[in-house]
């Protein structure tokens, strides 16, 4: 005999805030970000996401979607940032603000301890034959550099300046969705607004040639931890 689960219930503050979003209306941008700000159920400054239903086949190859994108005001969440480069280029490269920066010693110390406290790794080419080396701690973690998302650069200072201002990766997961943080409940409606219009535009132009039919199902806005708003395609 099996038993199921009990499904998770929401405290009635959050009902209350939830049920100020009609669930079968598809709100305008201006109108779900203004929502999702109200209906915020936590007492911190909590991330404001969009969540995207495509119409792919991810078990494909060539279907997977990815990409980079430069959001106008960041996301308001520090990033911390592992740059692994030559000793020449270490001084301009911390400049820059990476967090950690090393070449072949740093990464001798990853594969001994298995730590990577860090949230984003920048490489140039040369050092990735010395990355493989870690290949298997880094990218299950989703933290190996790529040339796809702009993380393996000749000009190493450059991508982190980028990063630290609020460039970003992306790509959908194994259900066929992509998940993005756009801003902060603090932000105002104008750059959420802004960021929110810069990444819908970014994941029209990231959609794979063999993907046919419609290519974005849905778009979700919401804070963390807080209700959906279902937002015009």
């Amino acid at each position: 005999m099996t038993t199921k689960s009990p499904q998770k219930k929401h405290s009635k503050r959050y009902q209350e805030l939830a049920n100020k979003i009609d669930k079968n209306k598809l709100y305008s941008l201006s109108e779900a970000i203004a929502l999702v700000k109200q209906t915020s159920a936590v007492k911190f400054d909590a991330g404001v996401e969009m969540h995207a239903h495509l119409g792919i086949d991810h078990k494909k190859g060539d279907q997977q979607v990815r990409g980079t994108v430069s959001l106008p005001h960041g996301t308001g969440k520090k990033i911390k940032i592992a740059a692994f480069v030559p000793p020449e280029q270490e001084k301009a490269v911390t400049a820059a603000g990476a967090d950690l920066v090393g070449g072949v010693s740093l990464i001798a110390k990853i594969k001994e301890t298995s730590k990577s406290d860090f949230d984003v790794a920048v490489a140039t080419p040369a050092m990735m034959k010395e990355l493989a080396k870690i290949a298997k701690i880094l990218g299950p973690r989703n933290l190996m550099p790529s040339p796809k998302n702009e993380t393996v650069t000749a000009d190493v200072a450059k991508a982190v300046t980028a990063l630290k201002k609020g460039r970003l990766a992306f790509k959908n997961d194994d259900t066929g969705n992509l998940h993005l943080l756009i801003g902060r409940v603090s932000f105002s409606d104008q750059q959420l607004l802004d960021n929110l219009t810069t990444f819908i535009e970014t994941l029209k132009t990231a959609k794979p040639t063999a993907v046919k039919g419609v290519f974005i199902k849905s778009l979700t806005l919401t804070s963390s931890m807080g209700p959906a708003v279902k937002l015009q395609p």
